[in-house]
């Protein structure tokens, strides 16, 4: 068999008392600023998107079958008349 040829390179050593230390100096990283949030505003904001998308699926609905009954907005035309 054959003989692997000597180095003239030393080996690593891969211990734990033979790890360096990096010497490069870093900022700490910046504290997380906690978000308070209020629970009564967060609740208002959830209710009037809640009431928004009732009303606009409720509009959808009722366009819908409207549309499939027949009817048509455009049935219907709008007079002013000026009061002097």
């Amino acid at each position: 068999m054959a003989r692997p040829n000597p180095t003239g390179k030393q080996s690593v050593n891969l211990a734990p008392s033979g790890v360096k230390v990096s010497r490069i100096r870093r900022d700490p990283p910046p504290a997380v600023k906690e978000k308070i949030v209020d629970l009564k505003e967060r609740e208002r904001w959830e209710v009037a998107v809640g009431v928004l998308a009732f009303t606009l699926a409720l509009f959808v609905i009722m366009l819908g079958f409207g549309s499939y009954s027949g009817w048509s907005p455009r049935e219907y035309t709008l007079e002013l008349n000026a009061a002097e």
